[in-house]
Order: structure tokens, then sequence, then C-alpha cells
């Protein structure tokens, strides 16, 4: 143990008398974050400190959200001395090596990639992917055809390189084929489900018209207004609430879509309920006195 102590002392004195030079890329660990830079651990005699503009070209980059203590980040030496006895980073620099070498193992590997839509442009959006500027053709945002690209702004999507030149900075991605991958999935298990089983799932979300259930394994199905029970309710919220565990019988996978009920099934305090209030004895409503509706006994009190 003293041994192998002793070795990392000596890794750690060697590389803090290396020679660094402009231009060399250089990891680090992250050891403070704020918004104005970012300080790493070099294991040299210097820290490193990339300035909040050297960060990314992503206009809607927040170092805070995206990094953290104790991340690994590799950054270009920009300058050897910022004035201040730091080694003066940039991972915008370093992007230019780092970042399309990146995207090419992930177009190699046909990796998914998590974006965010930055901008709205003719015929397409943009995001940025390892810090690279990236288009999203209108074609390739979505499964489907795509009429207002803005609706698009900010959302995260899960993109792939489908085409990439760094001398001409081009780099085109594609949300398409990831999308219809799930499709085809997600149908694949619809059509799994059997009319009749019953099952354990999650109310999710609650709409006038009906409440909307998980199932898990990511498919939901819709419980209609006319499926909770027998009485007629004016809404779901009358016998469920988001969040709540509730059993259901499939009814129908019908393109695409499950439909779902939970009438007569037992164990969700529905039916049980609308019981009582029927279920009244009898008993209840009987006295001493014999009751009857026979004329002769309607007239026996009369004089004529």
């Amino acid at each position: 143990m003293a041994e192998e102590t002793m070795k990392d002392f000596e890794r750690e004195l060697e590389a803090s008398f290396r020679k660094i030079n402009e231009g060399d890329i250089l990891k680090g660990t992250v050891v403070d974050v704020n918004d104005a830079e970012v300080t790493l651990d070099l294991k040299y005699y210097a820290p490193g400190v990339i300035k909040a503009e050297n960060l990314s070209a992503d206009p809607g980059f927040s170092a805070v959200e995206s990094i953290q203590k104790g991340d690994e980040i590799e950054a270009a030496v920009i300058r050897v001395d910022d004035g201040r006895g730091n080694i003066e980073l940039s991972i915008r620099e370093a992007a230019d090596t780092i970042g399309w070498e990146q995207l090419e193992e992930a177009k190699k590997e046909e990796s998914i990639l998590e974006v965010t839509v930055r901008e709205a442009v003719k015929g397409g959006c943009v995001a940025f992917a390892e810090g690279i500027r990236g288009f999203i053709p209108a074609s390739r945002l979505s499964a489907d055809y795509v009429e207002d690209l803005d609706s698009f702004v900010g959302k995260q999507l899960r993109v792939r390189v489908i085409e990439l030149d760094p001398d001409k900075k081009k780099l085109i991605l594609s949300a398409r084929e990831i999308l219809r991958e799930q499709q085809e999935e997600r149908n694949h298990e619809i059509a799994m489900l059997v009319p009749g089983t019953i099952l354990e799932g999650t109310v999710e979300s609650i709409m006038p018209y009906g409440a909307f259930v998980s199932l898990g394994r990511g498919l939901s199905g819709l419980v209609h207004i006319s499926q909770f029970t027998e009485r007629r309710i004016k809404s779901p919220k009358e016998v469920v609430s988001e969040g709540q565990k509730v059993k259901v019988k499939i009814l129908n996978t019908k393109d695409g879509k499950v439909s779902l009920t939970m009438k007569g099934i037992e164990g969700n305090g529905i039916e049980e309920e609308q019981d009582e209030l029927l279920d009244v004895s009898v008993e209840e409503y009987t006295t001493d006195e014999q009751a009857t509706t026979s004329l002769g006994s309607l007239l026996s009190g009369f004089k004529l």
C-alpha cells in the first residue's frame, strides 16, 4: 500500500513538471464551477481555468447546469499564464479536434446523442453536439411531417450523426430513425397485449374524457369516462386521482392505442362504493304494522 502511494506521488510529481504549450489538449477534474468560469485540477503546479465564453459555442449552455464537481473535462490550452498564475483553457477550441473525433466515433458506432434544439432556421433546426453546431433537417426532426419548426425550440432530442465533414464544419443530425425505432418497439409491445388481461397500472394523467394509465415498459392506455363504473360520472376525478394504483382490463389494442376498462374489477374500490349505495336491506323499511294495498282493507273502517 505504501509502495503504491509512493508511485502515485512520483507520477503526480513528474506530471507537475511536464512542459505545457499553447494548443495542447489537457484533461482535468472539475474542482469549482460558477457562472463566470470552471476550475480544473490538472495534476500540475497551476490549476486550469475555463472562462464562460470558452466553454461552448452553444448560446444556451449553462456551466452550473451542465458541469459538476468531479467531472473530467478535456480542453485546449490558449494561454499558459492568464496573469493570475492559472493555465487558461478552452473547450470550444478543443471541440475543433476532440469534438469532431467524438462525433466521427458516434457515427461509426451509430451512437445516440442527446441534444437541445436551440433555434429554428430555414429548412430545419440547430442543435449542438459535443460542442459542435449541427443541423437537423425538418424531415428528420420527427417520425411524422413537421409544419411548425418553432415548436421544437428548447426541446431535447435523441439523435444520430448521419453526415459530417470537419473540414467544411458540416454536421447533420437526425432524430427520425430513433423515433421510428421506438414506435416499432412500442407497436410490438402493444401487439403482445391480450384483450381481457387484467393489469395493475398507475394513473398518470386525467382528462375530461378519461384517464391515462401507465402500464409500465413505456406503455399507457386510456380508460374512457364510460369505462370506470356502471353508474354515470361527470368526471374521472370522481373515482380516481393522479398517482393512484389501479387494476385495469385491456379492452382492445387498435391503431397503436390501448383501450382499458375498470368496470367489474375487484380491488379498485369503485364498484363496491356503488353497491353500498344500492344494497339496502328490506328489513330497514319493515314496521310492526301489516302493510296492505287491498281495497277491502282501505274501506274496512268506513260505515255506510
